[in-house]
């Protein structure tokens, strides 16, 4: 019983959205159409810029909306953290 619970538990975690206010440029390059640069572009539009919805990602240089449809059920824009 103990080995479901971790299995859900796992399965879970591996297929949450991720948060765009809070991912790391990692976490971030697992998602389609995102390489390392346009991670590092998230993360320093983030520290300037609070995302306040999804929609929000195209204010980014590079991303497009193609990106976010492709990637919206993906994403996830969490409470801010400034």
């Amino acid at each position: 019983m103990k080995i479901l619970g971790v299995l859900l538990v796992a399965f879970s975690l591996a297929f949450s959205a991720v948060d765009i206010n809070s991912a790391s440029a990692k976490e971030l390059s697992s998602l389609k159409g995102i390489g390392a640069k346009k991670a590092e572009a998230i993360v320093a539009y983030r520290k300037a810029h609070c995302f306040k919805n999804v929609d929000e990602i195209v204010k980014v240089k590079g991303i497009g909306k193609k990106f976010l449809e492709k990637n919206r059920k993906n994403l996830h824009a969490g409470a801010c953290k400034k």
